[in-house]
């Protein structure tokens, strides 16, 4: 998919700007406890707010993705009570989103045909990736709630389970295992080496690749826009004379990573679930 190959060069240029704001930083801090303090990996482990040391620990993370769920759950529940035959501009809205899910996605990948049996699989997914995914540039959230692996892996099992389920009802174990591990037209002696590299790409890397795609990239826009706000204040507030213009730069270029980041967050919410049509494509057909 070149498409797909294309974008993943976002990474690159998200990484190389997270370094040039860095050095400009490093040059500004001074010594002490009053320097500059990066954004860390401890970002994504906040300490508990309620039940600590019990098994229903809730820290900021997961008190983000609770209200994520319920914002999505009433946004749908509010626009199914209130649709129209003649539609607002907030059923337009959602009207998009559903039609987007299953036409640009469903009915493209799987066709019309098959797509009906998935299309609520598919638009559950997107819909939930891109409301975790935004929770990261709302003000008071200020982080995604797919910026911790553990949801990512739920949703890319839950994926992994529907496309060897899909796989498994259409043609069986066995012709399941024939057409995806022993493709046809392939000389039987190249077998011994596509094989192996079949069954890692079908059973471990495609359900692997989703989940860190998913964290890699949320994980990258939250460590930039704390940079660039962080950045922002101790230059105004704490920095020289002489550095206080650079305030402005990384207020700048935060406000820019901000929009940046909500383009990647639907991004990332419709390439997960291109892929996870695809996968299913892949496991109910004949021949792949």
């Amino acid at each position: 998919m070149p498409a797909l190959t294309r974008l993943a060069g976002t990474v690159e240029h998200r990484e190389s700007a997270l370094s040039n704001v860095a050095t400009i930083l490093r040059l500004a801090s001074g010594e002490g406890d009053g320097g500059f303090h990066a954004p860390s990996i401890a970002d994504f482990f906040p300490a508990p707010i309620f039940f600590e040391g019990t098994f229903f620990e809730i820290n900021r993370l997961q008190l983000v993705r609770f209200i994520a769920a319920a914002a999505l759950i009433i946004i749908f529940v509010v626009a199914a009570r209130r649709a129209k035959l003649v539609p607002g501009r907030f059923q337009n809205v959602i009207e998009f989103v559903l039609n987007f899910a299953r036409v640009n996605v469903a009915e493209d990948i799987l066709g019309k045909e098959k797509a009906p049996k998935y299309t609520a699989l598919l638009t559950t997914i997107f819909c939930a990736i891109l409301a975790f995914n935004l929770t990261g540039v709302i003000p008071g959230l200020n982080i995604a709630g797919t910026s911790l692996v553990g949801l990512p892996i739920v949703l890319a099992l839950w994926v992994y389970v529907m496309y060897l389920g899909a796989g498994v009802k259409a043609h069986g174990l066995g012709g399941f295992l024939k057409t995806s591990l022993f493709p046809p037209g392939v000389p039987p002696f190249l077998y011994v080496l596509l094989t192996p590299v079949e069954f890692l790409t079908v059973f471990i890397l495609r359900p692997a690749t989703l989940a860190i795609r998913l964290m890699a990239n949320m994980v990258a826009g939250h460590l930039m826009l704390v940079l660039c706000f962080s950045a922002t204040q101790y230059f105004i507030f704490e920095a020289g004379p002489a550095m206080k213009a650079f305030g402005a730069l990384t207020f700048v270029g935060g406000f820019a990573i901000t929009l940046f980041e909500l383009f990647v967050a639907a991004l990332q919410a419709y390439i997960f679930v291109i892929l996870a049509a695809v996968y299913i494509s892949l496991s109910i057909e004949d021949e792949h």
